[in-house]
């Protein structure tokens, strides 16, 4: 019987179910508030709200510029589109739960659209490294936009065709985003959550293409 301790590791391949690390029932203990907006990090929330995964490598970076944006209520950071429930960091990290690294994004529709999102995710990184983001290596890097209705899902779709003639002209090489339906959404540990407000001068890693998206 091989343990999964003894699995010679890929990190740049994604685990099976089999492979996967059993997780745990328990979910992460998370701040009640936001440490920048001071809104909610789990709800309710006042005002008419929706809500956005995005994963753009190391989500330290990501998520900072998305609380910055006018119309953004409330971000989060987490895990999402693996086989591990409720994981660890460090369980993460080691390849074998499956998840990205995502930014969880509330925000008002009546002052910042999706579309104008999508814009920011796709200028904010380089969606066409696979399971990478610059320096940052592995399968939680990769790039993904998990949709949390059917018409976000659409306009996720259409955005990459859009992008990706740009990219194109650009000289740049294809898109390989992952693009689906939102899985269960996990939240990371409490001291990732807005870790760049605490620890102004720690690793961002958010770099782009410099090619811009016209929506």
């Amino acid at each position: 019987m091989v343990l999964r301790s003894e699995i010679l590791v890929n990190k740049n391949v994604l685990p099976t179910k089999e492979q996967a690390l059993p997780g745990r029932e328990s979910p992460m203990t998370v701040p009640e508030k936001h440490f920048v907006h001071d809104a909610p990090l789990l709800g309710p929330f006042a005002m008419d709200v929706d809500f956005a995964i995005f994963g753009l490598g190391c989500f330290w970076g990501a998520e900072r510029t998305f609380w910055q944006r006018e119309g953004v209520v409330s971000t989060a950071v987490g895990y999402a589109g693996g086989f591990t429930p409720n994981p660890t960091y460090e369980e993460v990290c080691s390849g074998l739960t499956g998840h990205s690294e995502v930014v969880l994004v509330v925000y008002e529709p009546a002052k910042v659209s999706y579309e104008e999102l999508l814009k920011m995710f796709w200028e904010l990184h380089n969606p066409t490294q696979g399971m990478r983001q610059g320096n940052d290596i592995g399968t939680q890097y990769r790039s993904v936009i998990y949709a949390t209705n059917p018409t976000q899902l659409d306009a996720a779709k259409a955005s990459e065709k859009v992008f990706q003639a740009e990219l194109t002209k650009a000289g740049k090489g294809e898109i390989t985003t992952e693009i689906d339906e939102a899985p269960t959404f996990y939240f990371a540990e409490a001291y990732h959550q807005q870790y760049l407000a605490k620890n102004p001068e720690g690793y961002c890693g958010i770099g782009g293409t410099g090619v811009t998206c016209p929506i």
